[in-house]
C-alpha cells in the first residue's frame, strides 16, 4: 500500500516571501507571511521502498489523483496558522524554552543548579535573556542514565515548581517528566505544559490521567529508554518512521494542544540526527508547532571534531538557525542569551534581504 508524505521546501523570507505570497507564486508556512515556499518534496512509501520527487506548487494538479489529494490535504495543514494555546507563546514568532535541570547527573549541567537559590536565580536570568518557557526536570534522561524514584524526582523539583507562578506569572512553566504522578502534581502547582521524552510510553497511566486536564503536551519521540537508546538504534526510514509515530500518537491524545519534538539524540545516530534536521519541515504537514532540542548534543562534537567545546554554543546556534529557516517555532536550549542573540541577528538579516 502506498503512503504519501509532503515536505514544504524551497523557502523565501521577509520581503521576498511577502511579495511571492501576494503574487500567489508561493504559500505561507504555518500562516507566517515572513516564510514562504513554492515547492514540495513528496515521499512515497510503498512497503519497504521509499522514493521522493520535488514539484512546484503549480504542478500539483498534474500528479496522480491519490497523490494530488493527499498533497492538497497536507498543504492545508502546512499553511494553516497555528493556534496559540500557551501563555506567553506566539507560534508566529520564535520561542525559546530554557532548560533547568535540578539533577546531579544531567549530561552537561548536572548539579549546577540543584539548590533552591541557584535554581531561582537561573530561572530569572533565562527569563531576562529571552526565554518564553522554562522546562524544569528532576530526572536525567541523558544516554545511559538510570531511572530515579518518583519520590526523589518530586523532592528535587517541588519547591521550585510550587513557587514558580509567584515569581514568573507571565512565563510558561513546563514539567520535564516521564511519570504521571509528577505530571499531575505539576499541573496542580500551575504547570502549563507537560514534556515527556518517552512520548507518553513510559508510564501507562500518563495519557489517561492527563486527558482529565486541559493541559498542553509535548509529543516527543524516543527510541528505547535513556539507558538503551544509543545502543545501535535502527529505523526503516528515520524521517517517515517518526512521522508515523507522531500520527499514531496523536490519535490517543484528547485535546489538540500538542507540540511535536522529533527527539534529536534520543535513540538516533549521527546520520539519523542530520536527516531529521535537514528535512525537519516534513513535520509541518501534521499541522502542529514543532519543538527541537539540539543544545549541547553529541552530534555537534561528532561534526566539529577538534573544534568541540564544553558548552557547544557555536554548534547549537548553527543548528538552531538552520531549523529556524525551516519554520521551527520553539527551541529547547541551555544558553538562552547566545541563542536569542543569534536568532535576532539572523531574522533581521533575512527580513531585509531582497533578491
Amino acid at each position: 500500500m502506498k503512503k504519501y508524505y509532503t515536505r514544504a521546501c524551497n523557502f523565501y523570507y521577509g520581503i521576498n516571501a511577502n511579495l511571492l505570497i501576494k503574487k500567489k507564486l508561493a504559500l505561507p508556512l504555518c500562516g507566517n507571511k515572513n516564510i514562504a515556499f513554492d515547492k514540495v518534496e513528496i515521499f512515497i512509501r510503498n512497503n519497504k521502498k521509499v522514493s521522493s520527487n520535488t514539484v512546484g506548487i503549480k504542478e500539483i494538479n498534474n500528479l496522480s489523483i491519490s497523490c494530488k489529494n493527499k498533497v492538497k490535504q497536507d498543504l492545508k495543514k502546512i499553511t494553516l496558522k497555528r493556534k496559540n494555546f500557551l501563555i506567553n507563546v506566539n507560534f508566529l514568532e520564535t520561542s525559546i524554552m530554557g532548560i533547568l535541570n535540578l539533577t546531579p547527573d544531567s549530561f552537561s549541567d548536572g548539579g549546577k543548579f540543584n539548590n533552591s537559590k541557584k535554581a531561582k536565580a537561573h530561572i530569572s536570568n533565562m527569563v531576562k535573556e529571552g526565554a518564553n518557557i522554562i522546562d524544569i526536570g528532576g530526572e536525567s534522561t541523558r544516554p545511559g542514565s538510570k531511572t530515579v524514584s518518583t519520590k526523589m524526582e518530586w523532592k528535587r523539583i517541588k519547591d521550585i515548581i510550587k513557587n514558580f507562578n509567584k515569581n514568573q506569572r507571565k512565563i510558561c512553566l513546563s514539567i520535564d517528566t516521564r511519570k504521571s504522578e509528577i505530571m499531575i502534581k505539576g499541573i496542580k502547582c500551575g504547570a502549563h505544559l507537560i514534556n515527556d521524552v518517552s512520548g507518553f510510553n513510559y508510564d501507562n497511566h500518563s495519557l489517561s490521567m492527563l486527558n482529565k486536564y486541559n493541559v498542553a503536551k509535548v509529543l516527543h519521540h524516543m527510541k528505547g529508554t535513556p539507558n538503551t537508546m544509543q545502543k545501535n538504534p535502527k529505523y526503516k526510514d528515520v524521517l517517515l518512521d517518526i512521522y508515523d509515530f507522531f500520527e499514531n500518537g496523536l490519535k490517543n491524545i484528547d485535546n489538540k494542544k500538542v507540540i511535536i519534538d522529533p527527539g534529536i539524540g534520543f535513540g538516533k545516530n549521527l546520520k539519523h540526527n542530520l536527516t531529521l534536521i535537514s528535512k525537519i519541515s516534513l513535520f509541518h504537514s501534521l499541522g502542529l508547532p514543532i519543538l527541537v532540542g539540539t543544545s549541547r548534543k553529541r552530534f555537534i562534537s561528532q561534526l566539529s571534531g577538534d573544534n568541540d567545546s564544553k558548552e557547544r554554543i557555536g554548534g547549537t546556534v548553527a543548528s538552531v538557525l538552520f531549523l529556524l529557516s525551516q519554520g521551527v517555532q520553539i527551541f529547547r536550549v541551555h544558553n538562552v542569551n547566545e541563542v536569542k542573540q543569534g536568532i535576532l541577528v539572523f531574522k533581521k538579516i533575512l527580513s531585509n534581504f531582497k533578491n
